[in-house]
Formats: structure tokens, sequence, C-alpha cells
């Protein structure tokens, strides 16, 4: 006879995956701010880029927070502290879990606000594929497609954006 705990469908993104999948995203904890370079700081007026804006703070929030549990988990689980040690340490990974959580709520909430929000410009259509690739790439410099060419898509509307006259509008 077949146990009913057998029959529950897993989820098919555990929350490891998740963390492997972010971390995956971070070289290390100090390349976090060398990746947030974009150009869209200095545009103000596109209610997209503002709310990419909203949505980077969230992102680089998460990243940060996945990062420290990792390096909490590495030591947690590294078979060096001692039995109070460990105790100390439980508590705070578990706070740092439950941060991350949070975190990545946040960062959820802001991308669904950001895929609501109306881009008039080139640099908030640049600002919401900005935010597509760095959520879904498998690393910064994937060489697996379509990622480099998204990323070179990226590259040039951030060009064109940057050398053209500001009142141009695509047209929808």
């Amino acid at each position: 006879m077949a146990d009913s705990d057998n029959s529950r469908t897993l989820p098919t993104v555990t929350r490891g995956d998740f963390h492997s999948s972010v971390s995956a995203r971070l070289p290390t904890y100090p390349q976090v701010a060398a990746h947030g370079d974009s150009g869209f700081e200095r545009c103000t007026e596109d209610q997209a880029v503002a709310a990419w804006q909203n949505w980077r703070a969230a992102w680089d929030r998460l990243s940060e927070s996945t990062h420290y549990q990792q390096q909490l988990e590495t030591s947690l689980f590294s078979g060096k502290l001692s039995s109070a040690g460990e105790r100390d340490g439980r508590r705070v990974y578990d706070d740092a879990l439950e941060d991350e959580d949070r975190a990545a709520l946040a960062e959820e909430l802001a991308a669904q606000a950001l895929w609501l929000t109306p881009a008039p410009s080139i640099a908030g259509v640049a600002a919401k594929l900005d935010a597509i690739v760095r959520r879904n790439q498998p690393s910064p410099d994937s060489s697996d497609e379509p990622w480099p060419q998204i990323r070179t898509v990226l590259a040039d509307l951030r060009k064109i954006d940057t050398s053209a006259d500001p009142s141009p509008r695509l047209s929808g």
C-alpha cells in the first residue's frame, strides 16, 4: 500500500535551488556594486525608470541578504563551531533566512510593479529589459544563448538613449 505522503507534488524550485540561482548571479559580494552601473540613474522623468530604481534597490537587498545567509550557512555547517556557537549560529542563520524571505517578497512585488508600469521612453524599455536579464540569466557573463544577444540589445538601447535627442519617444 502506498504512503499518502509520497503522492504529494513537490515544487520544482526549492529554497536550495533558489539560493544557488541567486548565488550564480553573485560572483562575490564586493562585485554586486560593480554590476550596478546601469546608466538609468540620471533619467528621472520616466515612471518605468523610477519603478526600475525601486526594483533595483530591492534586488540589491535580496542579493546582499542571500550572500549573507550563504556565508552563515557555510560557517554553520563547516563543523568548526562548538555546540554553544552552533546554537547561536543557528539562531542567527534562522534570522538571516527570514530576512532573505522578506527581501525576496519585496523584490517580487517591486518586479510586478515594474512590469505594470508603462515605459514611454527607450530608457524605460531598457530598464525593464535590464530587470528581466538580471532576474533570469544564470550569471552576469553567461555565454549561453540568448543571454549575450539580449545583453547586446540592452547595450544598444542604452547607447541610443544616451545619444538621441531626449524628445523623441517610441510610438506604440
